[in-house]
């Protein structure tokens, strides 16, 4: 094609390249400052000598390889539709779906979709989304931003009762962008996923027989479930490290107290009960069903939906982040283990001097009771005889 161009023609085609490119970059970084000055002025500022813990931006991962997805976003194809927010919140540690099926504001196409609850429309006419609630305590929002997640969580997940188990101090968000493409094969390039060609299912059971209408396309949407399930486990998964951290640092200052005084700190009962926080950590991390290490049964027939899923997780570092919880976690119990020890020798040591005043108490009493007819027993008979003896000298002289 550029071989058949003209050379004004060529050097005018490659001056509306660069003009395209220039004008994408001088969008993305007014985009990114005039965000930064919101944020800034929206919060106060904050001093860097404060012990308050700022909360964690809404980034992810992905923020590292975006420069990957930069072609799609500076090359619009006329196939190509607008890109989109998926925007993911977490409210609860877990989430009992079952409570959903009764709610009264949800709309009536509403059903399970494998183990998650989904929602093909939802939102403001014109405006609608799509919604994947999952049982780990965070659901996705496919074309809705922040403001539409939160009112969801609020018309929705509030309103059901008993939906939510523990609930989170602070909501966990995290935020990537879609776009929908026919002619392109559906993937994650970098941190942009792309909704496009798929190939048949092995086993076709695996989608609804009969299925709503919907806002996006009908083909993508296992694919869409497969990347809301992974994104989901990392939203879970931030909201246990935020968790940890803070329970980290409440743990922080016994290794001090312990070098300063000696003593452990804290007593029996309080460290049964960070015993046991800690071991619920451990068991949300890898012994729920809704864990963040095994791959879901649902994708082992299904290769393709499994690398949609494992690509986004490997792209958000689940793993790493799983093996890097893990390890806290494990250098937390040690500290537990060691306090443990020391209260146990410390409660030996005081059952120790116990019986010992427990014993001087029983002499002194057996001195007591005893100690008249003890000493006569040992010392009588020889100052009878002394006695004796000085009368009958006595007496001879």
């Amino acid at each position: 094609m550029f071989a058949r161009l003209l050379p004004t023609q060529m050097h005018l085609h490659r001056r509306i390249s660069q003009r395209v490119y220039k004008k994408y970059l001088v969008t993305t970084l007014y985009r990114t400052l005039t965000s930064g000055a919101a944020s800034a002025s929206s919060k106060p500022s904050e001093n860097p000598l404060s012990d308050a813990k700022a909360k964690p931006k809404a980034s992810t991962p992905l923020r590292r390889s975006a420069s990957a997805s930069l072609p799609i976003r500076a090359n619009p194809t006329p196939t190509r539709g607008e890109i989109q927010t998926v925007f993911t919140l977490a409210t609860a540690e877990r989430y009992l779906l079952s409570r959903l099926r009764a709610h009264p504001d949800l709309p009536a196409r509403s059903q399970t979709l494998h183990e998650a609850w989904w929602i093909p429309k939802w939102g403001a006419p014109g405006k609608e989304g799509e919604i994947f609630v999952f049982s780990n305590g965070s659901f996705v929002c496919w074309g809705l931003g922040e403001n539409d997640a939160k009112r969801f969580a609020a018309e929705v997940i509030d309103r059901a009762p008993g939906i939510e188990v523990a609930p989170l101090k602070e909501p966990e968000t995290e935020e990537l962008e879609f776009v929908v493409d026919p002619i392109e094969n559906t993937r994650l390039q970098g941190d942009l996923i792309i909704l496009g060609q798929t190939s048949p299912l092995n086993e076709a059971e695996l989608l609804p027989s009969k299925l709503p209408p919907m806002i996006f396309p009908e083909e993508t949407l296992l694919a869409r479930y497969a990347f809301s399930q992974a994104l989901s486990r990392s939203t879970a998964l931030s909201a246990l490290e935020i968790s940890l951290e803070d329970y980290l640092t409440s743990m922080a200052l016994l290794p001090h107290t312990l070098a300063q005084t000696g003593k452990p700190g804290m007593g029996r009962t309080q460290l049964i009960k960070q015993l046991g926080e800690l071991m619920k950590f451990r068991q949300g991390l890898n012994l729920n069903r809704e864990n963040f290490s095994d791959v879901p049964d649902f994708y082992w027939s299904e290769p393709e939906l499994e690398s949609y899923f494992k690509s986004l997780s490997n792209a958000l570092e689940v793993k790493t982040r799983t093996a890097s919880v893990n390890d806290k976690i494990t250098y937390a119990a040690d500290i537990q283990s060691i306090l443990r020890q020391l209260l146990t020798e410390s409660s030996t040591h005081s059952m120790e001097l116990v019986i010992i005043a427990l014993i001087a108490v029983e002499v002194v009493i057996a001195l007591i009771r005893d100690g008249p007819e003890l000493w006569h027993m040992f010392f009588g008979p020889e100052k009878d005889k002394i006695a004796d003896d000085k009368l009958a000298l006595v007496d001879v002289l």
